[in-house]
């Protein structure tokens, strides 16, 4: 079985390359950061964030989730996002996660001839032994661009998009400082990741630049 570990931050392209990699050669494929996006949304709608004890009640949720089972919510809003960089701190809850993407793993490893995770500790953590390590980077500049364009917001105002703009790179900072120096599993390239910066690549043109890496070994 092929094992491929997607690691990056956000907006890099990791999950679109994740996506299409599995598309291509037909493995599994698991984004590990929905995990903490649903935990946080499931914390949210039980108005359990205001809580002081929010570690403990970030875990209950995450033994009984069905991280499987997604619908529709709106698991990528930018406040679903910053309490799942939060509670990610959380060493139980990162003990919980990793179990779980490991258990995705087995079970699918008589299912499909490959598997591939994408997130933020995959080739340190939950898959040191992978394969393929691949490790998605771009500038944050560009990271924002990418991510106010998923937004789909027509008509703005030039100033009101330099505001939401801003607000957006001041975000992913803060983000990135807390996956980078949390003390449990913190975002840094696995050793012998290739590690890839897109900002200048599209999505198609790093799909083909790792499709590549994978059939040339």
């Amino acid at each position: 079985m092929i094992e491929i570990a997607i690691d990056g931050t956000a907006a890099s392209g990791k999950g679109t390359l994740a996506r299409k990699l599995a598309e291509k050669y037909g493995y599994a494929h698991l984004d590990t950061g929905l995990l903490y996006r649903k935990v946080a949304y499931e914390i949210m709608i039980q108005n359990k964030n205001t809580i002081k004890n929010i570690n403990y009640e970030s875990c209950k949720i995450a033994r009984n989730l069905n991280f499987l089972d997604f619908k529709s919510e709106n698991l990528r809003s930018e406040e679903v996002s910053n309490l799942a960089s939060i509670i990610a701190t959380n060493n139980k809850l990162r003990e919980i996660m990793d179990f779980k993407q490991k258990q995705f793993v087995e079970n699918n490893k008589k299912k499909f001839g490959g598997c591939i995770l994408d997130g933020r500790d995959i080739g340190t953590k939950i898959l040191p032994n992978a394969d393929f390590k691949f490790f998605i980077n771009a500038s944050i500049e560009i990271r924002a661009k990418r991510r106010l364009l998923e937004k789909n917001i027509t008509f703005l105002h030039e100033n009101d998009e330099k505001c939401m703009l801003q607000s957006l790179i001041n975000d992913m900072n803060d983000r990135d400082r807390l996956d980078r120096t949390r003390l449990d599993s913190p975002l840094v390239p696995a050793k012998g990741a290739y590690i890839i910066d897109t900002s200048k690549i599209n999505a198609n043109e790093l799909l083909e630049k790792v499709s590549k890496i994978i059939e040339r070994t």
